[in-house]
């Protein structure tokens, strides 16, 4: 069962003060909740710090409570079942249509944060005491610094980044300067804004060019708000150069009961 303290009357609370309706995040914010319990990425990188922080923060801790629970429950079933053979009944029984290749790996997600807190509308310096009262701040490290000089003070393992949500002007820098350690087996960068002005509409022909020019290389898709007449989008692009294919699928979208699976799933079980 999905665990989600974002949408608890104390979370709301405490990070009621971070909110600043001109950045339009109100809605943002819950997407990116969703974005993380979805992709479960371990590595994720915030450029612009804000009201959206601790939604990806909670997420994130709230993911990590769900994936531990989901092994254990996951590997008792399988024991239950292994001798019988896989079967539509293991496969839908709690936690349902989970894969073991996952729970095979340990999950411990963290949230780089870079800010240099310069922005005087923005409530970033107020971040770190509102993650501190919601108790998720061991899962943030904070790089105080201009996106432009943050490259060589990322912790050493996020030359692969599994999720970036870039919330500044910045966007053509990073995608220049970062696209690279954006994780080729589908990691996930997220932009705001770069619909409905000039500025904005001239990075997204760039991607476009981009693109076309590398087969392969991404997927893009632009998700506007039509209500808002400013801060009114995000553009997700997905690396998929080095995405590997995972094949799990037989026709008709059922699930194949390999051999592959099978030793998956004996390993998991094996480890609790």
């Amino acid at each position: 069962m999905r665990v989600d303290r974002t949408v608890s009357p104390e979370f709301q609370r405490v990070v009621a003060g971070l909110r600043v309706p001109e950045m339009g995040t109100d809605v943002v914010a819950p997407l990116l909740v969703n974005l993380v319990h979805l992709l479960r990425p371990a590595r994720v990188l915030e450029v612009g710090m804000g009201y959206t922080t601790p939604f990806l923060v909670a997420a994130l801790a709230d993911v990590r409570e769900q994936v531990a629970a989901e092994a254990r429950t996951l590997a008792a079933k399988t024991g239950r079942h292994l001798a019988g053979g896989l079967h539509d009944e293991w496969l839908n029984e709690e936690p349902a249509l989970a894969a073991p290749a996952f729970h095979l790996r340990p999950y411990d997600p963290r949230l780089v944060a870079v800010d240099d807190l310069s922005n005087p509308f923005s409530s970033a310096g107020r971040v770190l005491e509102v993650l501190r009262e919601l108790s998720v701040d061991e899962l943030v490290t904070v790089v105080n610094s201009d996106v432009r000089e943050c490259g060589d003070k990322l912790p050493a393992d996020y030359d692969v980044i599994d999720f970036a949500w870039v919330d500044a002007w910045e966007c053509l820098y990073f995608f220049e300067h970062f696209w690279e350690r954006i994780n080729p087996d589908g990691g996930v960068l997220l932009m705001h804004y770069l619909m409905t002005y000039p500025e904005g509409e001239a990075i997204l022909r760039y991607l476009r060019r981009f693109q076309q020019s590398n087969p392969g290389e991404l997927e893009m898709v632009n998700l506007l708000e039509p209500h808002k007449l400013t801060q009114n989008s995000v553009t997700m692009l997905r690396r998929t150069s080095g995405a590997r294919r995972l094949d799990y699928g037989a026709s008709g979208g059922t699930v194949k009961y390999s051999a592959a699976l099978r030793e998956a799933a004996e390993q998991q079980a094996s480890l609790f």
